[in-house]
């Protein structure tokens, strides 16, 4: 069956190492578009942290954000599908987390999306290091994320409008723990990750796999359709319900493991090696 739709992450996947999208990924994407393939994008991010080198390719015009809790139209900023977190659940992820600095000894901070648009921790913003994050993420936290100088208050107060709750986790060890008791312990969440520091909580109708979904039903694709490319946790679910699921070199080896096809990393042009090998397959169909 010929592929028509691909699904694309964005960081660690499509875009290299620095955040930027190469020439050799851009003119593939366009090679795509041109021959008739949907190209949808796939990403954690929220609408208004997608970057414009993106967006700004005619043959993109949807999206599936904050990992699969918004899909819009890009072309009309129209959202098309949302399932945000329910009240109950925001008070319990908030209450769970309130003790972690008593118990634990470790410091956790947070960043949510309301409506597209990402909002964070002031503390967190100002030196993204000190919470996790890798160096190369600076400029990206920095220049996308809203600060807020009373996170846990402004979560409270906006409880019934969150595409999700990003937990902002140092610790290796410490996200396992919190990821493994609030998948136990609360209702109606969808829990992954995609970065080191990051627990990323969203409603349980989310993920990349249920926006994609949605995605091929208006579009009138069947999954065998589809080809997805990831690197992290949080595109496990997408590329095992894609037609053919393609990890980079340097994904997560959990990622890899759910992967039909291993292309080139991120900085190589992975993407593009692998957007070339479904428009040669189509060919021979």
């Amino acid at each position: 069956m010929k592929i028509k739709c691909i699904a694309l992450d964005l960081d660690g996947t499509v875009l290299d190492s620095r955040g930027r999208l190469s020439e050799g990924n851009r003119s593939a994407i366009v090679r795509a578009a041109a021959a008739g393939l949907h190209v949808v994008v796939a990403s954690g991010r929220s609408l208004d942290s997608l970057p414009e080198e993106i967006t700004a390719i005619r043959g993109i015009r949807y999206a599936v954000t904050s990992n699969g809790a918004a899909v819009y139209d890009l072309r009309e900023r129209k959202c098309l599908r949302q399932c945000k977190l329910t009240p109950e659940s925001v008070d319990y992820i908030l209450r769970y987390t309130g003790h972690i600095e008593e118990v634990y000894g470790e410091r956790v901070s947070y960043e949510t999306f309301i409506g597209g648009k990402p909002y964070a921790a002031k503390e967190y913003i100002e030196d993204p290091v000190r919470f996790g994050a890798m160096p190369r993420a600076i400029s990206y936290i920095q220049n996308t994320r809203t600060p807020v100088d009373d996170i846990r208050g402004f979560i409270r107060e906006h409880r019934e409008e969150l595409d999700c709750i990003d937990i902002v986790v140092g610790s290796g060890e410490l996200k396992q723990k919190l990821w493994s008791e609030l998948e136990r312990s609360a209702e109606d969440v969808y829990i992954t990750s995609s970065v080191r520091q990051l627990l990323e909580i969203a409603h349980r109708d989310a993920g990349k796999d249920a926006g994609a979904e949605f995605l091929l039903g208006m579009l009138g694709l069947k999954k065998e359709e589809l080809a997805a490319f990831g690197d992290a946790d949080n595109d496990i679910g997408l590329l095992r319900m894609a037609g053919i699921g393609f990890a980079v070199a340097n994904a997560s080896p959990e990622c890899r493991e759910a992967a039909d096809r291993i292309v080139a990393s991120n900085d190589e042009d992975g993407v593009a090696r692998g957007i070339g090998e479904i428009l040669e397959m189509n060919c021979q169909q």
